[in-house]
């Protein structure tokens, strides 16, 4: 049984998919939870409520504004006076073709450069800073697989930022594990979630199944329960590694 009492843990982009798998999930192992979620202030309450106010606490926060990053974390201190995990899990997609105007391109790249690594890079920065005050902590970085094999032609972008965030992981492993800092990656691959059935439906359910010899696609719960695995302390010497989550699709 994963044991997370006396822990407060903070989740971006909470209020769905993965990221509300993984709060959940730490909740039940007996965290207080932070709830960051952007735009989805109905899900967030029913999640609050269902939880208690006690152990879940919601943020709003645009992660493409710094000063919503920097309060986001502040609010989450400020809450238990303490993080001891940091799930980097909110993430965009914005499928963009090769031969879209200039203006277009250079907009969605942004963007997602924004949300999905430069974000996560202020966060992390301010955890790092955080746990060597308090004697250590962990942060999980959710990657995917596109980070290490790429993906669709349409989201270089997304695996792009994936990349960076993977090597802002062992970076932060390898330089402040001496402070008790731990990092560590989980790269999803297809994993349902209401997002995905969107894609999926668009480019060929049955396509995307053959690549995947577990014979399925992901559930939320199957990157939830390693999650909270890693947030328990039980794998801290595994600090700077990868774990790939994604039915045999890509092994390396």
């Amino acid at each position: 049984m994963i044991d997370l009492r006396n822990k407060t843990v903070l989740v971006t982009g909470s209020s769905r998919g993965i990221g509300r798998a993984i709060l959940e999930t730490c909740h039940a192992a007996g965290a207080g939870v932070v709830l960051h979620y952007g735009r989805n202030a109905g899900a967030a309450d029913e999640i609050t409520s269902r939880l208690g106010a006690e152990r879940c606490l919601a943020v709003q926060g645009e992660l493409s504004e710094l000063a919503d990053v920097k309060r986001l974390w502040q609010t989450a201190v400020d809450w238990t006076g303490r993080v001891d995990v940091l799930v980097n899990n909110a993430s965009i997609r914005m499928d963009l073709d090769i031969e879209a105007p200039d203006e277009e391109w250079d907009r969605a790249w942004r963007k997602v450069l924004d949300v999905n690594l430069i974000a996560p890079a202020h966060l992390a920065r301010m955890a790092v800073r955080h746990f060597q005050q308090r004697g250590g902590g962990a942060m999980i970085n959710i990657a995917s697989r596109p980070a290490f094999r790429g993906d669709t032609a349409t989201c270089p972008h997304d695996g792009a930022a994936k990349g960076g965030l993977v090597s802002l992981t062992r970076q932060i492993a390898r330089h402040y594990g001496g402070d008790n800092v731990k990092a560590f990656v989980v790269a999803p691959g297809i994993i349902e979630t209401d997002q995905a059935t969107e894609f999926f439906e668009a480019s060929g359910r049955a396509a995307w199944l053959e690549e995947i010899p577990a014979g399925r696609f992901g559930r939320p719960s199957d990157i939830a329960g390693i999650v909270a695995f890693l947030a328990s302390g039980l794998a801290d010497y595994a600090t700077g590694s990868t774990i790939d989550v994604n039915g045999a699709s890509y092994v390396h």
